[in-house]
Protein backbone atom coordinates (compact mmCIF):
# COMPACT_ATOMS: atom_id res chain seq x y z
CA UNK A 1 0.00 0.00 0.00
CA UNK A 2 1.29 3.37 -0.64
CA UNK A 3 0.66 6.25 0.66
CA UNK A 4 0.28 10.00 -1.53
CA UNK A 5 -0.57 13.07 0.82
CA UNK A 6 -2.57 15.38 -0.52
CA UNK A 7 -2.64 19.27 1.31
CA UNK A 8 -3.48 18.27 5.06
CA UNK A 9 -5.57 15.03 4.04
CA UNK A 10 -3.51 11.60 3.69
CA UNK A 11 -4.66 9.48 0.82
CA UNK A 12 -4.31 5.85 0.68
CA UNK A 13 -4.07 3.85 -2.44
CA UNK A 14 -3.60 0.23 -3.42
CA UNK A 15 -1.53 0.48 -6.60
CA UNK A 16 -1.67 -3.29 -7.51
CA UNK A 17 -5.38 -2.90 -7.08
CA UNK A 18 -5.50 -0.01 -9.50
CA UNK A 19 -3.28 -1.82 -12.06
CA UNK A 20 -5.14 -4.52 -12.71
CA UNK A 21 -7.98 -2.26 -12.28
CA UNK A 22 -6.88 -0.92 -15.49
CA UNK A 23 -5.27 -3.87 -17.52
CA UNK A 24 -8.96 -3.73 -19.00
CA UNK A 25 -7.37 -0.62 -21.45
CA UNK A 26 -4.40 -1.89 -22.60
CA UNK A 27 -6.25 -5.47 -23.74
CA UNK A 28 -8.94 -3.95 -25.34
CA UNK A 29 -6.54 -1.27 -27.12
CA UNK A 30 -4.44 -4.21 -27.96
CA UNK A 31 -7.67 -6.13 -29.92
CA UNK A 32 -8.63 -2.98 -31.20
CA UNK A 33 -5.70 -1.70 -33.08
CA UNK A 34 -5.28 -5.15 -34.54
CA UNK A 35 -8.53 -5.66 -35.39
CA UNK A 36 -7.67 -1.92 -37.29
CA UNK A 37 -4.81 -3.03 -38.56
CA UNK A 38 -6.36 -6.33 -40.11
CA UNK A 39 -8.93 -4.27 -41.86
CA UNK A 40 -6.30 -1.90 -43.04
CA UNK A 41 -4.12 -5.06 -44.57
CA UNK A 42 -7.11 -6.43 -45.99
CA UNK A 43 -7.88 -3.03 -47.72
CA UNK A 44 -4.37 -2.55 -48.97
CA UNK A 45 -4.37 -5.86 -50.58
CA UNK A 46 -7.13 -4.91 -52.06
CA UNK A 47 -6.15 -2.26 -53.82
CA UNK A 48 -2.98 -4.31 -54.42
CA UNK A 49 -4.76 -6.54 -56.44
CA UNK A 50 -6.68 -4.13 -58.37
CA UNK A 51 -3.63 -2.17 -59.27
CA UNK A 52 -1.94 -5.62 -60.11
CA UNK A 53 -5.17 -5.82 -62.35
CA UNK A 54 -5.19 -2.70 -64.02
CA UNK A 55 -1.54 -3.20 -65.52
CA UNK A 56 -2.10 -6.75 -66.35
CA UNK A 57 1.39 -7.69 -65.15
CA UNK A 58 2.18 -10.07 -62.04
CA UNK A 59 5.43 -10.01 -61.34
CA UNK A 60 7.70 -11.76 -58.20
CA UNK A 61 7.29 -8.08 -56.41
CA UNK A 62 4.03 -8.60 -56.41
CA UNK A 63 3.55 -12.01 -55.11
CA UNK A 64 5.95 -11.08 -52.29
CA UNK A 65 3.52 -8.02 -50.89
CA UNK A 66 0.54 -10.57 -51.72
CA UNK A 67 2.72 -12.84 -49.22
CA UNK A 68 3.29 -9.98 -46.95
CA UNK A 69 -0.63 -8.97 -46.73
CA UNK A 70 -1.05 -12.42 -45.81
CA UNK A 71 1.60 -12.87 -43.01
CA UNK A 72 0.17 -10.10 -41.44
CA UNK A 73 -3.34 -11.31 -41.80
CA UNK A 74 -2.27 -14.74 -40.08
CA UNK A 75 -0.61 -13.04 -37.23
CA UNK A 76 -3.84 -10.47 -36.62
CA UNK A 77 -5.80 -14.20 -36.68
CA UNK A 78 -2.60 -15.79 -34.21
CA UNK A 79 -3.41 -13.23 -32.12
CA UNK A 80 -6.91 -12.96 -31.98
CA UNK A 81 -7.17 -17.03 -32.08
CA UNK A 82 -4.43 -17.80 -28.96
CA UNK A 83 -3.98 -14.19 -27.47
CA UNK A 84 -0.35 -13.67 -28.36
CA UNK A 85 1.91 -12.60 -31.53
CA UNK A 86 4.13 -15.54 -32.18
CA UNK A 87 7.81 -13.50 -32.33
CA UNK A 88 8.56 -15.46 -35.37
CA UNK A 89 5.46 -14.09 -37.68
CA UNK A 90 7.43 -10.93 -37.58
CA UNK A 91 10.32 -11.84 -37.88
CA UNK A 92 9.37 -13.83 -41.87
CA UNK A 93 7.21 -10.99 -42.19
CA UNK A 94 10.68 -9.35 -41.89
CA UNK A 95 12.33 -11.32 -43.99
CA UNK A 96 9.63 -11.08 -47.07
CA UNK A 97 9.66 -7.49 -47.13
CA UNK A 98 13.88 -7.93 -47.76
CA UNK A 99 13.26 -10.69 -50.19
CA UNK A 100 11.10 -8.17 -51.68
CA UNK A 101 13.29 -5.41 -51.94
CA UNK A 102 16.40 -7.46 -53.02
CA UNK A 103 13.86 -8.46 -56.23
CA UNK A 104 12.92 -4.76 -56.66
CA UNK A 105 16.05 -3.06 -56.35
CA UNK A 106 19.08 -6.09 -57.06
CA UNK A 107 19.38 -4.60 -60.37
CA UNK A 108 20.90 -0.96 -59.70
CA UNK A 109 21.99 -2.14 -56.31
CA UNK A 110 25.38 -2.25 -55.34
CA UNK A 111 26.66 -5.81 -54.85
CA UNK A 112 28.03 -5.20 -51.12
CA UNK A 113 24.41 -3.71 -50.47
CA UNK A 114 22.59 -6.65 -51.75
CA UNK A 115 25.28 -8.98 -49.66
CA UNK A 116 24.50 -6.58 -46.70
CA UNK A 117 19.98 -7.52 -47.56
CA UNK A 118 20.96 -11.22 -47.67
CA UNK A 119 22.83 -11.15 -44.31
CA UNK A 120 20.50 -9.63 -43.04
CA UNK A 121 18.17 -12.70 -43.94
CA UNK A 122 20.44 -15.33 -42.64
CA UNK A 123 20.38 -13.39 -39.42
CA UNK A 124 16.95 -13.00 -38.74
CA UNK A 125 16.27 -16.55 -39.98
CA UNK A 126 18.61 -17.97 -37.56
CA UNK A 127 16.71 -15.43 -34.83
CA UNK A 128 13.26 -17.06 -36.69
CA UNK A 129 14.77 -20.19 -35.70
CA UNK A 130 15.87 -19.67 -32.36
CA UNK A 131 12.75 -18.05 -31.34
CA UNK A 132 10.95 -21.46 -32.73
CA UNK A 133 13.02 -23.55 -30.13
CA UNK A 134 11.98 -21.04 -27.77
CA UNK A 135 8.50 -21.76 -27.94
CA UNK A 136 8.80 -25.21 -27.91
CA UNK A 137 10.39 -25.32 -24.65
CA UNK A 138 8.14 -23.33 -23.36
CA UNK A 139 4.98 -25.24 -24.39
CA UNK A 140 6.45 -28.53 -23.37
CA UNK A 141 7.64 -26.59 -19.67
CA UNK A 142 3.65 -25.46 -19.86
CA UNK A 143 2.86 -28.93 -20.79
CA UNK A 144 5.05 -30.51 -17.68
CA UNK A 145 3.94 -27.33 -15.18
CA UNK A 146 -0.07 -28.76 -15.99
CA UNK A 147 0.76 -32.45 -15.23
Amino acid sequence: MYKISIGANKLKIKFPTLIKGLHWTTVSSERVLLAVIGVATCIAATQYLLKMFYAREILLADLFMLFIFVEIIGMVGAFYSTSRIPVTLPIIIAITAICRLIIMQSKEMDALLVLGEAGAILILSVAAYIMSLKDKVSLEKKKDFKE
